[in-house]
């Protein structure tokens, strides 16, 4: 490897280091966003995160994403990423044409609120479209603060 590609990839994965991400292509089926979600939580549990509430948006995303995001033969895509306190989920599928909206379902519905569970677990949520037929749902959420350690001040409580 020459030196400058040495140094990109030394490059690439310092960023890496900095920002843990993780992504994955899926099938859209029903199948697809299960594994979505258990993916999602054993990312988050190797990260040293909790996995809730995230894997319950990571579900209902990946579940409209499998659901109204469907095309044959397309895939959706998963990622989640750290910055700073801050864990933010992306779903992205093929149906830039069907964008999602919060709506109040029939009390007697079966579905329909997939979006206003993850209206009220996210602190943020949106749609961007993406290249089209693209569109990625995203949902941020905020970590908790570490744990303090121990000051070390040598009380019996440290």
């Amino acid at each position: 490897m020459s030196d400058v590609n040495q140094k990109v990839g030394e490059a690439a994965t310092q960023l890496d280091s900095c920002i843990p991400n993780f992504t994955v292509l899926l099938l859209s089926t029903p199948r697809g966003a299960r594994l979505a979600r258990l993916l999602a939580a054993d990312q988050l549990r190797s990260w040293g995160l909790p996995t809730d509430p995230a894997t319950h948006i990571v579900a209902e995303l990946a579940a409209n994403a499998a659901t109204h995001g469907r095309l044959p033969g397309r895939s959706f895509r998963l990622t989640l990423y750290v910055v700073g306190r801050t864990l933010r989920i992306e779903v992205t599928d093929t149906r830039g044409d069907r964008l999602p909206k919060v709506e109040v379902p029939d009390a007697h519905a079966e579905s329909g609120r997939g979006l206003m569970l993850v209206d009220a677990l996210a602190d943020r949520w949106n749609v961007t479209e993406g290249r089209f037929p693209r569109k990625t749902v995203w949902a941020e959420l905020s970590l908790p603060s570490p744990e303090p350690g121990p000051t070390g001040s040598g009380d019996a409580g440290d």
